[in-house]
C-alpha cells in the first residue's frame, strides 16, 4: 500500500504520518498554500521569507510601537497588581519546586501572558532560577532574547482557539518527546486553553500528568469554568485579579513622563477607570487619546473627542431633578444628546452618577470608587436625597437601561426616566409608608379604647389617645376636604382630648365610612383595617 507523501521545499519528498520537524510542516503547509493560490514561486519559499523579513525591518525602523506590546513587563518585578502570583511563583524558583502544569486564570489585560512568558524566561535563563530572567536594565542571555522574540525552539506559544482539535494535541504529544535544544526546560504556553475540544482535552490527560521531566506547560485562560476538572486537579492553579485603578493611573503617569507627555491627573484617572481594571484596554485607549491631544492630554478634550458627559452636567441635571425642575431638566438632557452623546452611555454616566451619591451618603469618601473626588458632587443634590430615594433613582436608571433595547424609541426611555428622577424627592417608599401607619396606629392605641358595636358585629375604633405632639407627620396625600392625614389626625386627638362634640367636617373622612358601605373595595378595607379609626374586623 503507497503512502501518502508531500513535497518539502527543504527536506524533499516525506511521509506524512511521520514524526517531522515543526518547520518543516509549517513550510510545507505555506508552499501549499501558495501553489494552490497560483504563485510561480511558491514552490521555493526563500522569496516569501525575505518578503516577511524586510517588513518586519520596516516595521522596526518605523520607530512607533503600541503601548501595550513596548511597556509589556520582562520581569516578575514589573508585573503590577500581582502581588500574590509573583510572590508565590518567585519562591517556587529560589526553592526549585517547578510544577510541570501551571494555570493562569482571570480577566483579560491583567497580565496572564505576560506572567507565562516571564516564567518562560525565568526557567531557561542562563543566570539560573533563582536570578532570572534578565531584566531590562541588565544585558539579555541569549536564551532570554531568543524567549523575548519568539525565536526560541524550547518555548512553544500556542493559540487555543485555532489549534483546538485532538491533531494538535497529538502533535504536542510527539514533540514532547523531543528534549530542549538550548535551555533547560521545554515549554508550552497554551493561551486561551478553554477552546480546546473535550476530545483535545481528554488527548492531553496523560501527557500532563505524567510529562518528561524537562517538560513544563502554562495554561492561561479566561473563562476557568470551561476547563474540566480534570485539567484543574493536575496544574497549580493561580487567579489573577483586576488591576487597581491607582496602580494603573500610576503606570501612566509613569510612561507620559518617560515620552514628555503633558497629562492632567483628571484625564490619567479617567483612562484608568474606564479600563476596568484591564491595563492592556488602559494602555489601547491611552494610545488613542494621545494621537488626538497632541502631547497634551486634558480631560476637556477627552469629553469633547469621545462624546462623554463631564461632571458639571451631571450635577446641573441632578441639581434639576432635586428641585422638581422638570423644565431644566428635560433641557439639559435635550442639550446633552444634541452633544453626541450616546443615550445607553448617557444612562450609564447618570446611573453612574447616583450610584456615586448613594456611597457618598453611606460615608464611602474612596476616590477610585466615587470616580471623583467627593467634594466636586452637588451638594445640594445629596442635601436634597437620601439612601432611599437615591436606591430608587437606581432602579429607575437601571430599569431604563433594560428597556431601551426593546423600546420604540430609547430616547423616550430616557425621558420618562428623566420625569420619574424630578419628582424623586416626594417618592414615599413602602417602608417608609408603613413605619407611618404604625405609628399612627401606636398613637391612637396608647389608652385603652373604647369601641362602638354595630348591626354587623363590625366595631369602629375610637377612645383616648396621646397628645398632639406625638403625633406621626404623615404622607402628604391631600384628601378631598384639602387637609392632609396628618392634620386630620392631628385635630381628631386634639378634639378627644378636650372633650368637645366633633363637628362633620373635622371627622376624618375615613371615620365616616359605614360598615353597611358595600362601595369599599375589599383591597381598600385591608389597609384601612390597620389605621386606627377605621373599620376593624
Amino acid at each position: 500500500m503507497c503512502c501518502n507523501t508531500i513535497n518539502s521545499p527543504v527536506s524533499g519528498t516525506v511521509r506524512a504520518g511521520a514524526a517531522q520537524p515543526r518547520q518543516v510542516r509549517k513550510e510545507a503547509t505555506v508552499s501549499g498554500f501558495l501553489l494552490r493560490r497560483g504563485y510561480p514561486d511558491a514552490g521555493n519559499l526563500s522569496l516569501f521569507y525575505n518578503v516577511i523579513k524586510c517588513y518586519a525591518v520596516y516595521m522596526a525602523a518605523s520607530g512607533y510601537e503600541v503601548t501595550a506590546s513596548k511597556y509589556r513587563p520582562k520581569t516578575f518585578d514589573e508585573l503590577a497588581g500581582q502581588e500574590f502570583v509573583v510572590s508565590t511563583i518567585k519562591n517556587s524558583l529560589k526553592n526549585g519546586s517547578i510544577a510541570h502544569a501551571y494555570l493562569f486564570s482571570g480577566p483579560r489585560g491583567c497580565g496572564k501572558t505576560s506572567a507565562a512568558r516571564i516564567l518562560a524566561r525565568s526557567l531557561n535563563c542562563e543566570k539560573g532560577l533563582e536570578e532570572g530572567p534578565c531584566g531590562k536594565d541588565d544585558k539579555p542571555c541569549d536564551n532570554c532574547r531568543a524567549i523575548s522574540k519568539g525565536a526560541s525552539m524550547d518555548v512553544i506559544e500556542i493559540d487555543g482557539a485555532s489549534n483546538n482539535s485532538v491533531n494538535d494535541v497529538r502533535q504536542i504529544r510527539d514533540e514532547v518527546l523531543f528534549p530542549p535544544q538550548a535551555g533547560r526546560y521545554k515549554v508550552y504556553i497554551i493561551d486561551e486553553v478553554h477552546m480546546l475540544s473535550n476530545q483535545a482535552f481528554n488527548a492531553l490527560l496523560k501527557t500532563i500528568e505524567e510529562p518528561p521531566p524537562y517538560i513544563v506547560f502554562i495554561f492561561a485562560t479566561t473563562e476557568l469554568h470551561k476547563v474540566p476538572a480534570t485539567i484543574k486537579s493536575r496544574c497549580q492553579q493561580f487567579n489573577f485579579r483586576l488591576i487597581p485603578v491607582e496602580t494603573i493611573q500610576g503606570i501612566l503617569k509613569n510612561i507620559c513622563a518617560e515620552n514628555g507627555i503633558k497629562a492632567e491627573d483628571e484625564a490619567l484617572f479617567w483612562i484608568a477607570r474606564e479600563s476596568t481594571g484591564s491595563l492592556r484596554d488602559a494602555f489601547t485607549l491611552f494610545d488613542q487619546v494621545v494621537s488626538f491631544s497632541a502631547d497634551n492630554i486634558q480631560s476637556s478634550v477627552i469629553r469633547e473627542k469621545l462624546g462623554i458627559i463631564g461632571l458639571d452636567k451631571l450635577n446641573a441635571l441632578a441639581q434639576a431633578c432635586a428641585a422638581n425642575d422638570a423644565s431644566a431638566a428635560f433641557a439639559l438632557t435635550d442639550e446633552i444628546l444634541s452633544g453626541g452623546v450616546a443615550i445607553e452611555q448617557f444612562v450609564i454616566d447618570l446611573t453612574g452618577f447616583y450610584r456615586s451619591l448613594l456611597l457618598i451618603k453611606n460615608g464611602v469618601t474612596r476616590e477610585s470608587l466615587l470616580g471623583y473626588r467627593p467634594s466636586l458632587f452637588s451638594a445640594q443634590a445629596l442635601e436634597a436625597l437620601d439612601s432611599i430615594r437615591l436606591e430608587r433613582a437606581l432602579d429607575i436608571l437601571l430599569d431604563c437601561y433594560r428597556s431601551i433595547r426593546y423600546s420604540v424609541s430609547p430616547r423616550f426611555e430616557l425621558e420618562t426616566a428623566v420625569s420619574k428622577l424630578v419628582w424623586l424627592s416626594k417618592w414615599i417608599s413602602p417602608s417608609e409608608l408603613k413605619d407611618a401607619i404604625e405609628s399612627a396606629r401606636s398613637v391612637m392605641s396608647k389608652n385603652a379604647p373604647s369601641v362602638s358595636h354595630n348591626n354587623d358585629s363590625r366595631s369602629v375604633v375610637s377612645g383616648n389617645a396621646a397628645s398632639v405632639k406625638d403625633a406621626p407627620a404623615g404622607r402628604n396625600n391631600t384628601a378631598s376636604s384639602g387637609r392632609s392625614l396628618a392634620d386630620e389626625l392631628q385635630r381628631m386627638i386634639a378634639q378627644k382630648e378636650s372633650g368637645s362634640p366633633a363637628d362633620d367636617d373635622d371627622v376624618p373622612m375615613w371615620d365616616r365610612k359605614s360598615a353597611k358601605d358595600s362601595s369599599i373595595p375589599p383591597q381598600v378595607e385591608n389597609v384601612l383595617s390597620v389605621i386606627p379609626g377605621t373599620i376593624v374586623q
